[in-house]
Formats: C-alpha cells, sequence, structure tokens
C-alpha cells in the first residue's frame, strides 16, 4: 500500500468509528421513543373505552410518525456534521504533513508516478503552491531525474492556489491530472460520506417493524 492509499484509509477508518458511535446512540435513543409511546399507549388502554383506544392508537401512530420524522432529520444533519468534521480533520493532517519535508516529497513522488502512469506524454509539467515551490527547486532534478524512465517532469515557475500536493498536465494542457489537496479531497468527500450513510441507522419507518 503506497502513502496516497494508506492516507485515505486512515481517514476512511476514522470516519468508520465515528459513524458506528453515532449509529449506537441513534439506536438508543429509537428505543426510548419506542418504548415511551408504549408505555404511554398502555395506559390510555386500561383507562378508555374501546371508543377512545381507537382514538388514541391513531394519536399514537402520528406521534410515533413524527417522532421518526424528527429522529431522521437529525441523523441526516449527523451525517453532514461528521462529513465536515472529518474533512476538517484531514486538512489538518494535511498541513501538518506538509511541514515533514522527508514524508511529504515521498508523497509528492508518489503523486507524480502515478499521474505519470496515466499519462502516456513523455514531458510532464508540474505546478505547486509557493512555499512547495521554492523548497521543491533546489532539489528537484535530484529528485525527478529517475523517477520514473522515460518521463520528464518540469517544475513550473508560476505557483498555484493550494494547501499542498501538486497539480501535472501535458505541455498542451489537454491531459490534467489533480492531485493538489482539494481535487484529491473532493474525490475523497464521496467515499467518506459514502462510509458514513452505511454504516449509520437507516432511516426508520420503512417497513421496519416498531
Amino acid at each position: 500500500m503506497n502513502q496516497v492509499e494508506a492516507l485515505e484509509k486512515a481517514i476512511l477508518e476514522r470516519a468508520e468509528l465515528m459513524a458506528n458511535e453515532c449509529r449506537s446512540r441513534a439506536d438508543s435513543g429509537r428505543k426510548n421513543i419506542l418504548r415511551e409511546a408504549s408505555e404511554r399507549l398502555h395506559l390510555r388502554e386500561e383507562k378508555e373505552t374501546l371508543l377512545a383506544k381507537s382514538l388514541a392508537d391513531r394519536a399514537y401512530l402520528r406521534k410515533v410518525q413524527a417522532d421518526e420524522l424528527k429522529l431522521h432529520s437529525k441523523m441526516d444533519h449527523m451525517r453532514w456534521n461528521l462529513v465536515q468534521v472529518v474533512i476538517d480533520q484531514l486538512q489538518q493532517r494535511m498541513q501538518a504533513l506538509s511541514q515533514d519535508e522527508t514524508h511529504y516529497f515521498e508523497l509528492l513522488k508518489a503523486f507524480l508516478l502515478q499521474a505519470a502512469g496515466q499519462i502516456e506524454q513523455q514531458r510532464l509539467e508540474v505546478s505547486v503552491n509557493t512555499n512547495d515551490l521554492r523548497r521543491l527547486q533546489p532539489q528537484w532534478e535530484a529528485m525527478t531525474a529517475n523517477l520514473l524512465p522515460g518521463k520528464q517532469f518540469e517544475l513550473m515557475d508560476e505557483s498555484i492556489e493550494t494547501v499542498g500536493g501538486c497539480l501535472v498536465t501535458t505541455a498542451d494542457k489537454r491531459v490534467q491530472i489533480d492531485h493538489t489537496f482539494e481535487g484529491r479531497l473532493t474525490r475523497l468527500e464521496r467515499k467518506i460520506h459514502q462510509a458514513l450513510v452505511e454504516r449509520l441507522l437507516p432511516p426508520i419507518g420503512d417497513g421496519q417493524a416498531l
């Protein structure tokens, strides 16, 4: 597993852990709602006539349905908040990683190799942010000379706006591989959201027994 996959795996595992914790809390809340509603119905059954019981049953069902809708809304809001929490943590981790030149430059080389494998052209242009450009320029030739036989990586003098990572393009600009933090985050966000949706309590009331 390369560094890129390890980074994404760590974030997804964190999202799964948070989702499982929230699912446990949501399940407990759902059971409390149904238990309280059942107790109220039992008291009404003992005190009211058959007609009153019928009316109470309908009121009970409306209350349970309303509670289920509220719970569903809270779950949707929770999913969104969790995605944002994980994204914020990933951004902090990326910023911290960029300060560790040894590991960060290895990650950049992994990005370059991945992009080179997707682009057939021999000469590739690489754009980074201002800080990375300053750090990479003195060692760029040594860093990329033997990175991949038959491929030439040219570091562009004009920087781009990004937290980290790189943008790899062909000389004619017709092919572009976005390995910036923002580009990779957009792709990873879908995986994070999917993991949360799969592991959180599914919406209640859709054919589930009460």
